[in-house]
């Protein structure tokens, strides 16, 4: 299993959620801060299976086409050691 990480403009965190959504992956959405003049950002955290990982990223790259030059997410995909629900 991994964690996607995935750091986000608050302008662009609905569509990607309902994206998301609309594929049948869960994502949590965690409000932040960050950037050049502490701008909005969102932080969303998708937990996934391995044969899962190219397709949510797939659904990130669709769902934000880059605007010029300028990126509009940054995806980290870690490993997770253990998952548990209580």
């Amino acid at each position: 299993m991994k964690m996607i990480i995935i750091i986000i403009k608050d302008n662009d965190a609905d569509i990607l959620t309902q994206a998301f959504t609309a594929e049948n992956f869960r994502v949590t959405r965690v409000a932040s801060t960050g950037g050049f003049l502490r701008s909005g950002v969102v932080t969303m955290l998708l937990g996934v299976e391995d044969d899962q990982i190219e397709a949510a990223i797939q659904v990130a790259r669709k769902s934000l086409p880059a605007k010029g030059h300028e990126k509009r997410a940054t995806l980290f995909v870690v490993p997770v050691q253990h998952f548990e629900q209580v």
